[in-house]
């Protein structure tokens, strides 16, 4: 019997079932690279270095020639207007001023004794007029008083000029008198002196003044303003300064007068040229003094609890003079804005019209896979709204 093979039957066992792919990993977020809107103050200033130096003065000349004879002041010492400083002995003689007020003495005398003659002469010539009239005198005594009184009255006429030239004479040595004592012209301090005693002045072509006065009390602010920067520059505009003896301290005042020719004459050619700016300052406690260096700010526009960017963030302005900027929100979207810039000062810009405060604005071009929400309109360009209209 032929045997039939026998057929060895496995068991089947059902395969595993796969297991599931891992998920993609999410992709990073885009850095997005912003700075912040935010409040503060701006300034835009042109800086300077400059010198203090007196703003009222006066300089004292002698006014009639002699010798010093006292020097009642020294550097340093307040003095009132009119206050006596130097003393000096005139070259002429005051003998002459005292012959002169003899003479006068002698004149008003002969002045006296002439009128009190011209009186008799006077009487005489009304008593002699009256008898004439009745026919009770001669013709020659008439005409003896008639020419007795004229006399008289010509002498007290001649003494008379002689007196008034005599006291433009007398005049002439009083001013003289006076002018021996030199007296301040105005009130401040002494702050030069180069007057001695013994010392011999003229007052025909004085070498230099005896001495100057100053009012101390404010200063001015000589600065040496390069041309590219004094074209900013105008009358009342606020200033400042700072000086090395007084670290830290700021004084002030406003900008008085830009003197329109270089500093340093015509210059050379090629040359920057510089010219000076002038302000005041108040100066009560003498705390400055003329000659100390001083670095100076000029304030050419200036904001307070402005909104403010970086300058960097701004790029170049369109036709119009706006600035396009791109603004991410707390979603990471991104909008384009156009703003309006006010004063630029450094690093910082004012921002006008166009952001809030808190707005995060991106720095540098919009990153590549984010992008930019289509406008409303094609080719429209959003308007600038101020800070106010945003608000509301």
């Amino acid at each position: 019997m032929v045997g039939i093979p026998s057929v060895s039957a496995q068991a089947t066992r059902p395969s595993p079932p796969a297991a599931p792919a891992a998920p993609a990993p999410a992709p990073a977020p885009v850095k997005l690279d912003t700075v912040t809107a935010q409040r503060g103050d701006i300034r835009d200033t042109v800086a300077a270095n400059g010198k203090l130096q007196l703003h009222k003065w006066a300089d004292v000349y002698p006014q009639i020639g002699g010798q010093v004879k006292d020097v009642l002041a020294a550097i340093g010492d307040t003095v009132k207007a009119d206050q006596p400083l130097i003393e000096i002995t005139p070259t002429q003689q005051p003998t002459k001023a005292e012959s002169n007020r003899a003479q006068m003495a002698r004149l008003q005398a002969d002045l006296a004794d002439q009128r009190a003659q011209l009186d008799f002469a006077e009487l005489q010539f009304k008593r002699q007029t009256q008898l004439k009239a009745q026919n009770a005198t001669r013709e020659e005594a008439f005409e003896s008083a008639r020419m007795s009184a004229s006399s008289a009255s010509a002498r007290v006429d001649a003494i008379t000029a002689q007196i008034r030239e005599l006291e433009a004479t007398l005049k002439i040595d009083e001013d003289a008198r006076q002018k021996t004592m030199v007296k301040a012209p105005m009130a401040g301090t002494v702050v030069s002196l180069a007057a001695r005693p013994g010392q011999m002045v003229t007052a025909a072509q004085p070498a230099a003044p005896l001495l100057r006065i100053a009012d101390l009390s404010d200063m001015t602010v000589a600065a040496r303003v390069a041309e590219n920067d004094v074209t900013r520059l105008r009358p009342g505009m606020d200033a400042s300064f700072t000086t090395p003896g007084y670290p830290g301290k700021h004084w002030s005042g406003k900008l008085r007068q830009v003197i329109p020719i270089p500093a340093d004459g015509t210059g050379d050619q090629g040359k920057q040229a510089f010219y000076i700016v002038l302000f005041e300052v108040k100066n009560p406690n003498h705390a400055l003094m003329s000659g100390m260096s001083a670095q100076v700010q000029f304030v050419v526009e200036q904001a307070k609890n402005a909104l403010l960017l970086p300058a960097k963030v701004l790029g170049a302005p369109d036709d119009d003079g706006l600035y396009d900027v791109n603004v991410v929100d707390n979603a990471r979207q991104i909008s384009p804005r156009k703003l309006k810039v006010g004063v630029r000062a450094g690093q910082q810009a004012q921002i006008v019209a166009g952001l809030e405060e808190g707005d995060k604005v991106l720095v540098g071009p919009v990153p590549k896979g984010l992008a930019l929400p289509a406008a409303p309109n094609a080719g429209a360009r959003p308007p600038v709204a101020s800070a106010h209209e945003a608000h509301q």
